[in-house]
Parts: structure tokens; sequence; C-alpha cells
């Protein structure tokens, strides 16, 4: 990867139109973040790729947008209301709160399979005081669910969370989908959905932020099958994050989370890290979750979450495996996969490198003048063609012909057509590629069947 930082990718996002600071005019709120025209473009653009490799072209995929307000006792069953927690510790001056375990690798110690008084004893014999400075309080758990009440009334009987993740609304619709549907085993419900989770320290950009999008399904199966349903849907992800979205394999990793970091839930995790600025980082998981949520559900609820195999009596609750895929992550390490700097006859230049299958828009249309009303024309009439057949198409015709194809570089599109006086004359027009600047004339004739294949 070359060297770039990650505030350069946070600066392009700003300048460009991608992703701003949100409730930015009054000073912005911590860990929120506004997606922004383009960014807006090419994180649906990833959603639509994502849903058509593990929806669309499946055959035992169903889909599904569940609420995100939800009955109290699902966050029960799933065992988030005793265990979401994080471990915070105090500033004992400033009272502001920090992630215990953050700061201590920030200071090089390392904090895998440590519990909370482990952590704590090592703020304590390492003398670490907080960010400003001043001492440190005892460590604590601190519960991440936003909790909101339902209705006019702030007792305990309308307490609600805001969902801290989407797989429960895939385990609540679970017998919905057996009772509508009748798949056979196995078979998977999918979703992409916000998630809400009260981070104590929100950072580095959209990679961890308060309120997230996830990307994933719950893949409903037998329990003796587990290890080969395993390694089959493994291998769908790997092919997904290197030749489906086109990340870089030395930029993508694995790594087997041990016994002691896994969830509560899970009988084998795996984490997939792509290389951002900061390191390698999650951008997405995959685990085996047991039949954990869907026997919790039923003791609760009372309802029976068994499967009954067809032509038989042999009833029993499925077990899961959960592919878990971070839609914020995925586009900050698309925009930093994407992110490139050359030289252009000596002049430096930025251009993100994305495929025209993620780029927000696919071409730039252009007149080569503005002030000549008769390339306007001609320029409108093929922007106009073109947008029939691919909608993710740019009109620009605001300063010259140079900075204009500075600025389709900088946010990724992949051509540019520009209308010149040479158009006027043939009908044909100047087709530029962004990553070697190689400029040819093309009839307009052909610019259609060129870019339907976008």
């Amino acid at each position: 990867m070359e060297s770039f930082s990650l505030e350069d990718i946070v600066s392009l996002c700003k300048r460009r139109g991608f992703i701003f600071p949100g409730s930015e005019i009054y000073g912005g709120l911590s860990g929120t973040w506004d997606y922004g025209p383009l960014g807006v473009s090419l994180k649906r653009n990833i959603e639509n790729l994502w849903w058509q490799t593990f929806v669309d072209n499946q055959s035992n995929m169903y889909g599904l947008d569940s609420a995100i307000l939800m009955n109290s006792k699902v966050w029960e069953a799933s065992g988030h209301v005793d265990t979401f927690n994080d471990p915070l510790i105090e500033d004992v001056v400033t009272k502001k709160r920090y992630r215990l375990d953050h700061l201590l690798e920030e200071n090089g110690i390392n904090t895998e399979a440590m519990d909370l008084q482990q952590m704590s004893a090592q703020i304590a014999e390492h003398k670490i005081k907080s960010p400003d400075g001043n001492d440190l309080g005892n460590g604590a758990q601190f519960n991440l669910m936003f909790k909101t009440y339902a209705g006019p009334v702030e007792d305990e009987s309308a307490v609600v969370y805001l969902r801290p993740e989407t797989a429960q609304g895939m385990f609540v619709n679970f017998k919905n989908i057996l009772d509508t549907f009748y798949p056979d085993l196995p078979f998977g419900i999918a979703q992409i959905g916000r998630s809400f989770r009260n981070e104590i320290s929100p950072r580095d950009f959209v990679f961890r932020s308060r309120e997230l999008e996830i990307m994933e399904f719950e893949y409903f199966i037998k329990s003796e099958d587990w290890e080969a349903e395993f390694n089959t849907l493994l291998e769908m992800q790997r092919k997904w994050y290197t030749e489906v979205l086109g990340l870089s394999s030395d930029h993508i990793s694995e790594k087997e989370i041990g016994e002691s970091e896994r969830a509560h839930y899970s009988r084998r995790t795996l984490d997939f890290e792509y290389a951002y600025p900061m390191g390698p980082k999650e951008i997405g998981g995959f685990a085996y979750r047991t039949d954990f949520d869907l026997a919790n559900h039923q003791k609760l609820s009372g309802k029976n979450m068994e499967y009954t195999e067809k032509g038989t009596t042999n009833s029993f609750i499925p077990h899961v495996l959960e592919p878990t895929f971070g839609l914020d992550r995925h586009v900050l390490a698309v925009l930093c996969e994407a992110y490139t700097q050359d030289e252009i006859n000596g002049e430096k230049r930025t251009l993100l490198k994305l495929s025209p299958k993620l780029a927000p828009y696919k071409v730039a249309v252009s007149p080569l003048l503005k002030n000549k009303k008769e390339l306007g024309e001609k320029a409108r009439q093929v922007f106009n063609e073109i947008k029939q057949i691919c909608p993710n198409v740019a009109w620009d015709d605001n300063g010259n012909i140079g900075k204009r194809y500075r600025r389709q570089d900088e946010i990724g599109t992949p051509y540019c057509v520009t209308i010149d006086f040479t158009t006027l004359e043939d009908d044909t027009v100047t087709l530029r590629d962004r990553d070697t600047t190689e400029q040819k004339r093309m009839p307009i004739q052909e610019l259609t069947s060129f870019f339907a294949k976008f």
C-alpha cells in the first residue's frame, strides 16, 4: 500500500463530498458521520454488490429488513443486557471516560486474556495517566446499548434499546420464514441495516462509530454439518474481499479468535482484517453461533423454534453460521485501496482507482468550453444518451478541462467524455481513461454500448 495517512482519506472525503462530520454546523457529535452524494453512491454500490453476491445469486437465501426497535426481552435472550460490555476507566479530574483496554494497548501492553481486574492492576503498576495527564480511577464495565423508552411513560416496563446488532431480527423472524416459505436446510436469512453502539471512545473516522451499518446473514444448518458448511462459506467470503470487492490479497488477513476472546455464543470465530492506514483492523467476521440464539428465544418466548425435516418427524433447533460484513468499514477499505498519488507531466495528481462497478460516477461528460453554446448543446445530447443506459453519469463544465479531469480523477470517475469542435464535424468525442490518462476518439454511436457494460 502506498504511503498515506488516514487524515489524507478524511480530507478527500470532506473536500469531495463523500463523508461529512455529523451535525457539523453545531460543532459535530462524536462518533457520527453523514454520507454525502458520492459517499451514498459508493456505499450503495457496495451494498448492491454484496446483495447480488450473497442473496440474489444464491438459491437458498431470504432477505429481511427488521425493525430497529425490538421488545427488550430479545436482548435478554441474546445475552446483550448482561454481557454487551466494554471495560472503561475514568479520569478522576475531568470525569472523561476511556476504553481501558485501548489505553493499555496504546502503552504497549497486550490485553488479550486479561479480565477487568487484571487490566486495572496494569494501570496502577505502570502508573498510566489519562490522555489529559491526570490520574485514573478504577475500571468498570459499561453496557454499550443505547437505552430509551417506548411510549409516554418512562419506567422499566417501557424500556427499549436501539439494536446493537442486526442478527436478532433474523433470529426472531426464523419461525416466520419457516411458516411462509418452508425452506430446506441449509438456508440463510440476510439483512443490511443499522446498528447502534454507545462506544466509549469512537475513533479512526467511520471505522469505529456509534451508528453503523452491517451486512450479514444467518445460515441455518444441521449441527453435524457445521465444519463443512463453515469451510464453504469461508471460501465465499475470501472471494468476496478479493475477487468481487477487489481488495488486494496482501491487504486482507484472517485472524482466529481464541476461546477467551470469543463472544459468549461462539464456538469458533474468525476475523477478516484489512490493512488500514492505522494498521490491520477488523473489516468483517465469521462466527459459529451454535443453537444459542434460537434455543434462548424458544426458552424465553415459549415459541417453538425447532425445524422439522420434510417427510419425517425429526425435529431439532438448527445451528447457525454467521458471516458479518461492516459496511462503513468496507467503504473505508475501498477508499484506502483506491487512493493513489502519481505525477502527470511533473504535476502531482491524487486519484481514486475505483473499479467501474464501485465508482460513484462511471463517466463524466463535458463540453470543451462552457461559453460555446453549440458545444454545450451537443454535450447535453451526449449526456442524456449515456444516462439512458448508465444512470451514474456526471455533468461537469466547471473550470478548464484540465481541472475537470483532475477533479474527476480524485473522485474516482473511470472515464471522461469531452465534446469539442471536432465533435461538431464528425460526431466523435474524446474518451479519456482515468488511470492511464490516455485519450482516444470514439464515435458517439459507440458510447452507449461501451458504457452499457458498467
